[in-house]
């Protein structure tokens, strides 16, 4: 299939690799760039949280280097693999969603005193902290990395006025939003709401769904594995 992969590098690449070894064609178009925001995390902390590999992506050995030994609750496996890469040693994951972190957190810190830390991007789907906070669970949220929106690349533009696309893979909602944003820029928006349109998730499928696309299909679970499983579905 014709596959246009719109998430930041380097994900992306990775997504794009793992395609073309099972013979598609793939168009990497990110329309997002991941920045690292410099922070404090010097601090007292029972355990470390990510949401996103982009989180421990962002980190230098250095700032890395005072938490690595802590437990570090990632929500996925992609996310719990970027961890480990960036040095830390001692990581699980919940292999599912926010929900599933959400309820492996309040069963493993009930009572803690000491509070979590929770490396995030500025734009979070879920309230993470508040919902932990309603437990007892202390959490202190640092912003560690931002998502820049970068625009309608032209090979993209190019490819739908061609027709020359099967689908296209959201991996978040601030993503779908950015694609359709482009799209109607471009004055491309039927276009791009004609191919297939593969969601991570419910929430990344909404955009779409509410702007008219009508060949929508979403993962049954929050992860790449799901994703890809539909691409060969009819």
């Amino acid at each position: 299939m014709r596959l246009i992969v719109t998430r930041p590098l380097p994900e992306g690449e990775r997504t794009a690799i793992a395609l073309r070894t099972r013979g598609h064609q793939v168009l990497l178009a990110p329309l997002m760039r991941v920045e690292a925001v410099a922070a404090d995390l010097t601090g007292q902390w029972a355990a470390v949280i990510v949401t996103s590999a982009n989180a421990p992506g962002a980190m230098t050995p250095a700032s890395v280097a005072p938490l690595k030994g802590l437990p570090l609750f990632a929500v996925g496996r992609r996310s719990a693999e970027a961890a480990r890469e960036a040095g830390f040693t001692a990581v699980q994951s919940a292999e599912g969603d926010a929900n599933d972190l959400l309820r492996l957190l309040a069963e493993r810190f009930a009572g803690s005193s000491a509070p979590l830390l929770y490396l995030a991007g500025e734009d979070r789907a879920a309230d993470l902290t508040g919902e932990l906070a309603r437990r007892g669970i202390a959490v202190k949220t640092i912003v560690i990395y931002r998502a820049v929106t970068t625009g309608f690349p032209p090979a993209l533009m190019a490819a739908l006025e061609a027709g020359a696309v099967d689908a296209v893979l959201h991996y978040s909602r601030r993503s779908a939003e950015n694609y359709l944003a482009g799209a109607r820029a471009a004055g491309l928006l039927d276009r791009a709401l004609s191919p297939r349109q593969i969601c991570l998730s419910p929430q990344v499928a909404e955009p779409l769904a509410a702007a008219g696309a009508a060949g929508i299909a979403v993962a049954r679970r929050p992860d790449e594995a799901a994703l890809i499983e539909l691409i060969d579905r009819p």
